[in-house]
């Protein structure tokens, strides 16, 4: 683009960004309520358990991969047995990898034979995961790639978009992401557009302020998560500047940096893998459980990733590991959803939430008797309790609170302590603790 067009285009297309940048959304708002998700990362390559588009002219080659489509039957695929387990699991939205880095096409589109519809089962998933969301009252999100390393209008291909194709042209490929997003919109009412790939070259910040006013144009109150456009900061996440589109930032495979402020959220695999790999190694409850903690506390969103078997099914034993995190919060769900992060910055022995005049501590496998804590805050202590269960001594001298913890041990691995004051507790200033 010519410096005279990018400014024509600049001059132009920045107020309509400004229009949404100026107030956060009440989506935008609703959002951070939910706090809890589920992230798939699913399609033909399950087949190999390989990684989603990496493993494509990696560790298969490119004339496999792009050939396992026509073996793909997810055969006891059951969108109501994966929109009830992510219910169960105390999960609030949900986000699919509607077409990856390797092109694949979830749904019947418009814009590709290379989809759903050209595999031996045919069946829209898609259409189905949303009516099951519909169903069960869940939150509906769609992930898309911006890069596709098999199209060939696309500039770069595998493995990992370090190949160049001759046939490669943005002008002819823009108008094939515009129609596919649009059909997410129009077609599947998606609430969140999880876009991923915006990190390659021929992807310029003015095809992202672009794309981002053109899908706006069609649902304002869509989500559009910070890879759209170019102001990423690596897998930190978060976006480096105001002049750059989405709605929210997206720290991956951590906890994002404590910000009450800004919207985000931090997407992270429940194995190692984004797609299913035989006997991957999974994490624990409590580390699920801390994660989620850690992530809620520092103000963000957790996106806790899945990948479904080649036959349709979420792995029996990562089910299992749902449902008791779904478990822990349907006894302990108060101190995490509708929630503000702080005023405890997050360590490694505990997390904090906020809540009209509550404070909740969470505890990670802490076995001391006493939980000492720095007390600089304008309020009087009411309570002070185990969330659901026995009240608490405890002492406030100047600055300083000390909790007194039962001397028997506890098994939970995390216990919530639920401080009560005697004002809100949303004004209350950060504090970093050791």
């Amino acid at each position: 683009m010519k410096p005279v067009c990018t400014f024509l285009f600049l001059f132009i297309m920045l107020p309509l960004f400004a229009q949404h940048a100026e107030k956060k959304l009440a989506s935008v708002k609703d959002f951070q309520e939910l706090k809890f998700g589920m992230f798939v990362h699913w399609g033909p390559v399950s087949l190999k358990g390989t990684e989603i588009g990496w493993s494509r002219g990696r560790e298969v080659s490119v004339e496999e991969y792009d050939k396992l489509y026509k073996e793909f039957n997810p055969i006891n695929f059951s969108a109501d047995k994966w929109i009830k387990t992510l219910k169960e699991a105390g999960m609030k939205y949900f986000v699919i990898t509607t077409r990856h880095h390797d092109g694949f096409s979830l749904w019947p589109s418009e814009y590709s034979d290379y989809d759903i519809e050209a595999t031996p089962h045919k069946r829209d998933i898609l259409k189905a995961l949303k009516d099951a969301c519909d169903k069960y009252g869940i939150v509906f999100g769609t992930y898309y790639s911006i890069c596709d390393w098999r199209h060939p209008n696309y500039p770069l291909g595998s493995p990992g978009g370090k190949t160049q194709k001759e046939t490669g042209d943005m002008e002819k490929f823009i108008p094939y992401i515009k129609g596919q997003t649009k059909e997410l919109i129009e077609k599947y009412h998606t609430n969140i557009l999880w876009f991923d790939g915006e990190w390659e070259e021929p992807w310029t910040h003015e095809m992202g302020l672009d794309l981002y006013s053109y899908l706006k144009g069609f649902d304002k109150n869509v989500l559009i998560n910070n890879r759209v456009d170019k102001g990423r900061k690596g897998m930190e996440g978060i976006t480096i500047s105001d002049d750059f589109a989405g709605d929210f930032a997206t720290p991956e495979q951590r906890v994002g940096t404590y910000d009450i402020e800004n919207p985000w959220e931090s997407c992270i695999t429940i194995c190692q893998q984004w797609a299913w790999k035989p006997d991957d190694k999974m994490k624990s409850l409590e580390e699920c459980l801390f994660t989620l903690l850690k992530t809620v506390g520092g103000g963000g969103n957790l996106l806790l990733n899945v990948g479904p078997t080649p036959d349709g099914q979420i792995e029996s034993r990562q089910a299992k590991r749902l449902k008791e995190i779904g478990n822990w919060l349907e006894k302990y769900g108060e101190s995490v959803y509708g929630t503000t992060g702080g005023p405890y910055k997050p360590n490694e022995w505990m997390a904090s939430t906020r809540k009209g005049n509550n404070i909740y501590i969470h505890l990670l496998k802490y076995n001391k008797n006493e939980v000492a804590l720095p007390f600089p805050f304008p309020a009087e202590i009411k309570s002070c309790k185990f969330l659901n269960g026995k009240k608490l001594r405890f002492t406030k001298t100047g600055g300083n609170l000390k909790i007194q913890l039962p001397a028997k041990k506890s098994n939970e691995p995390v216990r919530v302590i639920k401080i009560t004051l005697n004002k809100d507790s949303q004004n209350l200033k950060s504090v970093e603790i050791s």
